[in-house]
């Protein structure tokens, strides 16, 4: 093994096992966060080496298929980005979460792992298995304070919403059996009809549903229920950012099919819209920030539509560093004023200064005020699109002036002079110094990864990741000018909250109609067939029994018996013999035995709950072992 591959196979393993070690240690809690911390500073080292060597790991997993993990061009963007997000977000976390510690670091890295193995992976059996990680992970996160009804609601409707989308994962893999594209990534745009489309299809809705694109997003608002730092997290370098990556690295299959590429960027540059729309109409920071994590992954999915890759890929590293920062600065004024609405945050940039110009950084990046990095980046997916329709470059247009509205709602709320800001009933009435740390780096980030777009490094972005879309001097003023003056009219008039809009288009209100009534439904339907049907069918069979025993015994009484009595005195001294033996040897086994089967059917029977948490860990457990497993079978390879 080299040390390429080394460095590939720790970078997931460390994460996970630790991970997995703090989420089980009861007594890990006072040292939980400097460990996490320690972690993910070696596992950032380990994604830049693995970054910088570019290596290939594969090892047998089933019958024509490996499990495989790679880092490419593409992945070196984003092994990075995954890893510096974690490790700034673990640090703000280690400031911010004051109970249950240990589990939350644990499960943050785990997350962390699975998201870097969606990153690295280069087939479908490492993307599954780390698919199905990180959604696990997104539930037991969102729903983190678990003694909160409504919390535990918003990471189950997340869980189910997401889980159903990954179906299409499952679709893909068959259809790429059966279209003779194995299993490999890179081999799927060479299936063959008709199974190449219902691959992309399976796909498309797969990588959709993780990035909480339309229909499936509503899942994102409920999810602020989660603690700011998997707020931060989820929405910038994990979970909803590898819905867009997918596609990315999909992207020549959405070329090869004809219609996928067209479908996911009108599908990507609609959400942008709408849930710009929906964010503008928020009154809660967290909510608002939520909407245009949705609408600026909406860039991302509508670069993979057109083929503007290495501009897609820019915006998503951009996005990352500006979106953690926004949800850390909320999560930093939610814990001091025990609140998120906006209008008791005004001018709470004022109070705590270093929060609120780094948080007005991000904000005018998300704007795409220039030269700040999102500036560069939209439009680097927007010449993509005008190179595919001019009605997509147009809605794209709309898409980034509505972003500029919506960043310049909360920048003017959180600046404007006003009553003094007091803390809420739970609110600390402070910032530590290790949740202002992380935003400097970050506020950093979102200034200067404009870059990734900009000649000399736009170009060579380019080559290396394929794809067109690079930036034009005059597509560049047009979209810092509209940003601009969007900016300046918010100054002005107060910024318009659409009603339609608040309640996320009523999507959730839709899924429960069209989804979950009709299951509901089914089940009904299902239990009372079990009830009347089945459970009466075994309670007669049951019932049969006894009546079956006794008419056994009237037979035993009537006949066998008086046979019996004749050889009793002969067979007196056997049975005493036999009794004797039975009684020493044979009852004493029996009874061993019952009592281990008695004990075994409780231990079977302990795991069913009906929790979904139990099912989870139990599915978490089995896959720990296989992980452990690849990595010996890897080492010793």
């Amino acid at each position: 093994m080299t040390g390429g591959q080394a460095a590939l196979l720790a970078m997931v393993v460390l994460p996970a096992v630790v991970g997995a070690g703090l989420s089980l240690s009861r007594r890990a809690e006072a040292a939980s966060a400097p460990i996490a911390v320690a972690t993910a500073v070696l596992t950032t080292a380990l994604g830049v080496v693995a970054a910088l060597a570019r290596p290939t790991l594969a090892v047998p997993f089933v019958a024509g298929a490996e499990f495989a993990l790679e880092v490419d061009a593409l992945a070196a963007l984003i092994v990075p980005m995954v890893t510096t997000v974690t490790l700034l977000v673990l640090v703000f976390a280690a400031g911010n979460i004051r109970s249950s510690r240990a589990r939350f670091h644990g499960l943050m890295l785990v997350f962390a792992a699975a998201a870097l193995t969606t990153a690295a992976a280069a087939s479908l059996p490492a993307l599954l298995f780390a698919w199905e990680i990180m959604g696990a992970t997104s539930y037991a996160l969102i729903g983190f304070w678990w003694r909160e009804p409504h919390r535990v609601s918003a990471g189950l409707t997340a869980f189910i919403t997401t889980r159903t989308a990954d179906l299409g994962l499952y679709v893909a893999a068959g259809a790429a059996l059966a279209g003779g594209a194995g299993m490999a990534l890179a081999d799927l745009p060479d299936a063959a009809a008709p199974w190449r489309d219902v691959l992309a299809a399976g796909i498309l809705v797969a990588a959709l549903g993780k990035a909480a694109q339309l229909p499936f997003s509503f899942w994102l608002s409920g999810a602020m229920n989660g603690p700011s730092p998997v707020s931060a997290l989820l929405h910038s370098a994990a979970m909803v950012a590898m819905g867009g990556y997918l596609l990315l690295r999909m992207q020549p299959l959405l070329a090869a099919t004809g219609w996928a590429g067209p479908a996911a960027a009108w599908i990507g540059v609609v959400t942008a819209v709408l849930l710009g729309a929906v964010a503008l109409a928020q009154r809660e920071l967290k909510q608002l920030l939520a909407a245009s994590t949705v609408a600026q992954m909406g860039f991302v999915v509508l670069a993979a539509g057109v083929g503007a890759v290495s501009g897609g890929t820019a915006h998503l590293v951009a996005h990352a560093a500006t979106k953690a920062l926004l949800f850390l600065a909320a999560g930093a004024w939610l814990s001091a004023l025990g609140t998120e609405k906006l209008h008791r945050l005004r001018g709470v940039a004022r109070r705590w200064r270093l929060v609120g110009v780094t948080a007005t950084v991000g904000a005018l990046a998300l704007a795409g005020i220039a030269p700040l990095s999102l500036w560069a980046t939209k439009d680097a997916v927007l010449a993509g699109a005008l190179e595919a329709s001019p009605w997509l470059y147009a809605a794209g247009l709309l898409a980034a002036a509505l972003s500029a509205a919506y960043a310049g709602k909360a920048l003017w709320t959180v600046w404007r002079r006003g009553v003094p800001v007091q803390a809420q009933q739970g609110g600390t009435g402070k910032v530590g110094v290790l949740e202002q740390a992380p935003l400097v780096v970050l506020a950093v980030g979102a200034a200067v990864l404009g870059v990734l777009a900009l000649p000399p490094l736009g170009p060579v972005l380019a080559e290396a990741l394929g794809g067109h879309g690079g930036v034009s001097p005059l597509g560049l003023l047009v979209s810092a000018g509209l940003a601009l003056a969007v900016l300046l009219a918010l100054l002005h008039w107060r910024a318009p909250e659409p009603g339609w809009a608040l309640h996320w288009l009523g999507l959730e209100a839709a899924a429960h109609a069209v989804v979950v009534r009709p299951a509901f439904t089914v089940a009904h339907a299902l239990a009372r067939f079990d009830d009347h049907v089945l459970d009466r069918a075994v309670h007669a069979v049951a019932g049969a029994v006894p009546r079956i025993a006794r008419a056994a015994a009237q037979v035993d009484d009537r006949v066998l018996d008086p046979g019996i009595e004749t050889t009793a005195a002969a067979a007196e001294a056997t049975g005493r013999a036999a009794a004797q033996i039975d009684d020493a040897g044979i009852d004493a086994t029996v009874e061993g035995v019952a009592a281990r089967i008695r004990r075994l059917g409780q231990l079977a029977r302990a795991p069913q709950t009906g929790a979904i948490h139990q099912y989870l860990f139990q599915a978490v457990a089995v896959l720990a072992i296989g992980v452990a497993a690849y990595s010996v079978y890897a080492v010793m390879g």
